[in-house]
């Protein structure tokens, strides 16, 4: 054990109580530093990662197209709040899937009376719907929101009518995706209103897959939690603008394939060399980042 002690030990430098930490060789601790060392924590620029919308009992709140289609012949005033919903499952690397689901979102303040067929399809959930006392094993967590409105007061709400990069909570790999406006995300899905595609191209990278599993959770079968408060923390070069036109472009591109069904590989792999560029990574540092990859 002392032998072995001995051959493959590391010292680091970063055990501090404020921040977090890991134990690493010295050839991934010091890839971690380069990463750290050229660039800005995503958190610090001009964007803002939120959670998607937490309902507290999405059987009432989330609808199929057919069920949506009879609430609005019934009340043409529901399609003001009847909105477009991708669930974790459908949001993919670079693509996403919706299968046509869409969410009531009664937020805070809303006057259901203007609603009777939202109101209507609601109360059949009521007893799921109504804020639980202490004592009571029915119901929604307890607050201060109407028996009718979503769980959690979404402030943020107008993020959701912009274009976003969404993403995931558990993955095996990087599944970032760019989405439209209007979609709204479900929770534990998070989500950041951008349209900057050279974002999701370095999201998806394998830099920075590499760097957001090094700090974020590991789960049974090869799953990492792709929380707000891993993803944050990837730092982000400040890229002239050449740079950013070159991998939104190819980024762009990669978007377009997934449509199609194309193999995307070769134009994922000019991204991963163009960010290894920008970070200014060695051989042998890309070698040991993919290697970690792959295990």
């Amino acid at each position: 054990m002392s032998v072995y002690f001995r051959q493959h030990h590391a010292i680091t430098t970063s055990l501090t109580a404020e921040n977090a930490w890991v134990v690493l060789s010295a050839i991934e601790q010091s890839i971690k530093e380069k990463i750290e060392s050229v660039g800005t924590p995503l958190k610090e620029w001009e964007v803002r990662i939120n959670y998607g919308i937490k309902t507290g009992y999405n059987e009432a709140f989330i609808i199929n197209d057919l069920k949506r289609k009879e609430l609005i012949k019934k009340c043409p005033k529901a399609d003001d709040i009847i909105r477009p919903i991708l669930l974790g499952k459908d949001i993919k690397r670079y693509r996403y899937n919706w299968r046509k689901l869409w969410i009531i979102f009664t937020r805070r303040g809303i006057d259901i009376e203007e609603y009777p067929a939202i109101k209507e399809h609601l109360m059949r959930y009521y007893e799921m719907l109504r804020p639980r006392n202490n004592d009571e094993d029915v119901g929604r967590k307890s607050g201060s929101y109407e028996w009718y409105e979503i769980q959690d007061n979404v402030a943020y709400y107008n993020d959701f009518e912009k274009p976003k990069i969404v993403w995931g909570n558990l993955a095996l790999h990087s599944q970032f995706s760019v989405v439209e406006e209007g979609f709204y995300i479900n929770a534990p899905s998070s989500f950041m209103a951008t349209d900057r595609l050279y974002l999701l191209a370095l999201l998806n990278s394998s830099l920075g897959e590499y760097y957001i599993k090094s700090l974020g959770v590991s789960r049974s079968g090869g799953y990492t939690e792709f929380k707000p408060m891993f993803v944050d923390k990837l730092p982000i070069p400040k890229l002239e603008q050449q740079t950013q036109d070159t991998l939104s472009t190819l980024a762009l591109d990669v978007i377009k394939g997934q449509k199609l069904d194309e193999d995307t590989h070769e134009l994922e792999e000019r991204i991963d060399e163009l960010v290894f560029r920008t970070y200014g990574f060695t051989s042998e540092e890309i070698i040991t980042l993919l290697e970690a990859l792959k295990r």
